[in-house]
This record gives C-alpha cells, structure tokens and sequence, in this order.
C-alpha cells in the first residue's frame, strides 16, 4: 500500500451577506399609504429595497394592508395638524432616533408634516438620500378667507420658514402641478435645480376601470376630505338649488369628518342627510362602486391641491368633471371637453354646470370618454411610479 499523498488545503473564507439596500417611507396618514403609495411600494420592493412605512396611527387593518404590499409598518409620534412647537421638536428627535436604528439608504416623504420634519429628521440621521414630494400647497396659501387675511399671513410665513429649513435637506422634491413649482421657487422655499415636475402622480387604469355611462336619474358625486375648504358646502347648497328643478337629481357626498379644524361638523352632515338634499355615506375603503354608479364628478374645491387623486379615478372610470379654477385642480380638465372649470366659492356657476349636465345628457357620455383619454395619456401610475424611479437612482 503506497503512501497517500495530502491534499493541498483549501482557504475557506467566510463572506458578509450583501446588505439589502433600504427605504424609509414617512407619511403622517397609514390610509394613505397603501391606498396612494401601493403601486410605488410594490415597485421599490420589485428593485429589492427593503421598505419601512413609517405613520403614526396606524390600525390593523392598514397595517395588514402595508405589509401585503412587502412593506414593514413602523409606529412613530407626529401630530398630524397644527404647530405645536414643543411637541414638534420632541417628535422631530424622537424620528432622528428611529432613523438611525433603521439605518435606510433613502427617505421619502410626503404630506405636508412629513415633508418638512422627516426631511429634517432624515438629513440630521444622516440618511444618504433624501426626497420629498409636495402634493399641494395647501390650505395656508389657498385663497385668503374673509376674516382671516392676519392669521393667514402669520401662519404662511411661519410655513414657509419651515418648508425652507426642511427641504434644505432633499436632494429632489417631487411636484404635482406648476402652480406649486412657481410658488416655492418664487417664495424661495426650494432652489429649482432640485425639482421634478410629476405632473399628477396617477392611478392604476386597470383598477379604475372605464364603466358605463349614468345618465337616469342625474347623479353627481363629491368624495373628499370633508374640509370646508374643498368646497363641501357650496357642494350641498348646488345640490339644494338643482334639486328644486330637478328633484330627481341625486347628490352623493362621501367622506368622514376630520380631525382638521376646517372639517364640517357631524350636525351639519346628519341635517343634510335628513333634509334628503345629500346621500352621505361617510368614508369607504373602494370609491370604485359610487364611482360607477355617478354621472358626474365634483370637487368644488378652494384649497390648493397637488393633483387630486379623486378626480383621477374619476376620470380613469370615465367621469366628467366638475371642479374649481384652482392650482392642480385645473390641470385635470379641458373646459368643454371631459367637463367644466368653475369659480372657487360660486355656487351659481356651479349650479349652471350641472344643470348643463341633466339639461344636455348626452355630454354625460362623450365627456366621460374624454376624461378616460386623458387619465391614459396624463395619469397613469406606471409612467409617474418611472420617473420617481429614475431621479431616486433606482429605475
């Protein structure tokens, strides 16, 4: 037996796993992020970043939602409305902390809160990239109110301060409409190499599906926040005015009351619901079905919007439109084409646009085809989901 020879050894080295590159969404509404943010969560989570959804009222239902999108939900304290100095702070350094635990390679924020504190938050954690989107200006800079012109100015100046400390730290902020563009390079709250115009953030046009036209009885619909500011009284008091001329109008409010000072109280709801003038339904989790059972869309809104994602699922389901001569509500309609551009405020032309509505039908149909064109060419998901993709580095 001859001797056996050895073997040579063999060098085992123990290699790191590769780290999953990782994302911090923060918003100050868990609704809101499986409902607006899905399609792109699901896009992030296909490139294999791993997503935390950071809200800070989240419930099991909108955190089973967000975790079937792949997302990991993660509690944080914000205080979604007002300024409270102290407690800002506090929540601001409490988000630094977490931040740093999570260790993401990216934060993305959005809401108006979220925008300014995370971004701050995130820049002093420092995470490596930074993005914010503004969906609208807002409530401080719409249209002044009577009464309130002082308190307005105070409030937006105070805004303003706080949009340009935060967005001092984003590398690209993400807008939905012009009218925003020109108001925060004009008023220096972002400097213009680090924007990118959207131009709606869109819907997915397989969901919101075109369904066929309604045109008997009449039936106009207004889903929103039920702020005052989006025009949900002047929506009420069309809908009283047509009805003495057309009772068999219907008029379909849907939406909860908020925790918004501006929000319309339950009383006035429950009157109006009692008078028969509006068929208040509160909030429902799939607008498809009163969608579909509408002939008309309407947001009267006065608040400054980015693009409202309303009335994009509206005219995805083939809706004509009704709404205000506003920022971002503007940028969804063609005046005589998929619907009509009233006033802020002007019940009168509101009440004149819809009875052009039941009075002609027929544009029920051929305007709602319109709208459908057009969510195809402006307001599809996949083509806005491509862009945030790319500037993020990530497409």
């Amino acid at each position: 037996m001859g001797r056996s020879e050895s073997l040579p050894a063999v060098e085992i080295r123990a290699t790191a796993p590769v780290r999953q590159a990782r994302l911090a969404l923060i918003s100050s509404q868990a609704y809101s992020i499986h409902n607006f943010r899905g399609p792109l969560i699901r896009d992030w989570v296909a490139r294999g970043l791993q997503v935390f959804a950071l809200a800070p009222d989240y419930d099991t239902a909108s955190r089973d939602a967000v975790a079937a999108l792949g997302a990991e939900p993660v509690d944080y304290s914000l205080e979604r409305a007002g300024i409270r100095p102290l407690r800002d702070v506090r929540d601001i350094f409490r988000l630094v902390r977490l931040l740093r635990q999570l260790q993401p390679d990216y934060a993305f924020t959005y809401f108006i809160k979220p925008v300014i504190y995370g971004t701050f938050a995130a820049r002093l954690a420092g995470v490596p990239n930074r993005f914010a989107m503004v969906e609208g200006a807002g409530y401080v800079y719409s249209e002044e109110s009577p009464g309130f012109s002082l308190r307005r100015r105070v409030l937006r100046a105070a805004v303003s301060g706080l949009y340009r400390a935060g967005l001092a730290g984003a590398h690209r902020v993400f807008f939905l409409n012009r009218d925003d563009v020109e108001l925060f390079v004009r008023s220096r709250m972002v400097a213009a190499e680090r924007v990118i115009m959207l131009g709606g953030i869109g819907v997915d046009l397989g969901w919101f599906a075109a369904a066929p036209p309604v045109t008997d009885p009449p039936t106009f619909l207004l889903a929103a926040r039920l702020l005052a500011e989006k025009g949900v009284r002047e929506y009420v008091e069309a809908a009283r005015r047509v009805r003495a001329v057309h009772p068999s109008a219907r008029f379909i409010l849907l939406g909860s009351i908020d925790a918004n000072p501006g929000s319309v109280s339950e009383a006035e709801l429950r009157a109006w619901n009692a008078e028969g003038v509006v068929e208040w339904r509160g909030h429902v989790g799939d607008v498809r079905p009163a969608i579909a059972e509408a002939s008309v869309f309407v947001l009267p809104s006065y608040y400054r919007e980015g693009v409202p994602r309303s009335i994009q699922e509206a005219m995805a389901m083939g809706r004509p439109i009704i709404t205000t001569d506003m920022p971002g509500c503007r940028d969804t309609v063609e005046p005589g084409e998929n619907g009509w551009l009233v006033p802020p405020r002007d019940v009168d032309a509101l009440v004149d646009a819809m009875l052009g509505f039941i009075e002609r039908p027929e544009r029920i149909a051929s305007m709602g085809a319109a709208s459908r064109r057009l969510a195809e060419a402006q307001f599809d998901v996949r083509r806005a989901n491509a862009r945030i993709l790319a500037a993020m580095g990530c497409g």
